[in-house]
């Protein structure tokens, strides 16, 4: 008789899942355009069958999404293993850089990349403040752990508001740069003026 998989297993091959049929996504995003890519590709690229994709994705554009959610869950967990004297802009800017930067995000993007990531905007413009809205609870948690405060206070929750709404603008900025300018680098100057407490503009 066959076992069941372990439960942590189980999930771990769950993650695994989802994981490559989104950078299976973005890869045909890039590669034939947006609305050039259906599911049949994405599930045909990441070596599933369509049934499976459908399992874990109502569609391309939830695929897309999931980085996002899964990245920003990364971030929620990073922040509560940067050193304890780090303040605190600091520490959540080295953690929502990190997995951006482990994805192989750093480098300047392509015209062509740049196209379809606004095309991708245009076209499920709710996608991406829905993922963030997804793990606010966590990066809630993790901020208030960081601070020495309660998940229900007003300060972690105002800070992860604003976080999200910055990784927001981050990504519009970064999709419309020019010249092109690495979406790292777009985004630790939005929380570098954050920090800074959101001067003015000079002149």
């Amino acid at each position: 008789m066959a076992t069941e998989p372990h439960p942590g297993l189980r999930e771990r091959k769950k993650r695994d899942t989802r994981k490559a049929l989104s950078d299976a996504a973005l890869e045909l995003m890039f590669e034939r355009g947006i609305d050039n890519v259906v599911r049949e590709d994405i599930a045909e690229r990441a070596g599933v069958s369509v049934r499976t994709f459908n399992n874990y994705f109502a569609g391309k554009f939830e695929a897309l999404a999931y980085r996002h959610i899964e990245r920003l869950r990364r971030s929620a967990a990073l922040l509560l293993t940067r050193p304890a004297g780090e303040p605190l802009w600091t520490a959540l800017t080295e953690a929502l850089v990190e997995p951006l930067r482990q994805d192989g995000a750093g480098g300047p993007p392509t015209p062509a990349m740049l196209t379809e990531t606004r095309k991708l905007q245009a076209a499920a413009p709710d996608m991406q403040a829905a993922a963030a809205k997804a793990i606010g609870d966590e990066l809630i948690i993790a901020i208030a752990r960081r601070t020495g405060t309660e998940p229900t206070d007003l300060y972690p929750k105002l800070v992860a508001a604003t976080v999200n709404a910055a990784y927001l603008v981050a990504l519009d900025t970064y999709s419309h740069s020019d010249p092109p300018a690495p979406v790292t680098t777009v985004l630790r100057e939005v929380l570098k003026q954050l920090s800074e407490g959101l001067p003015a503009p000079a002149g």
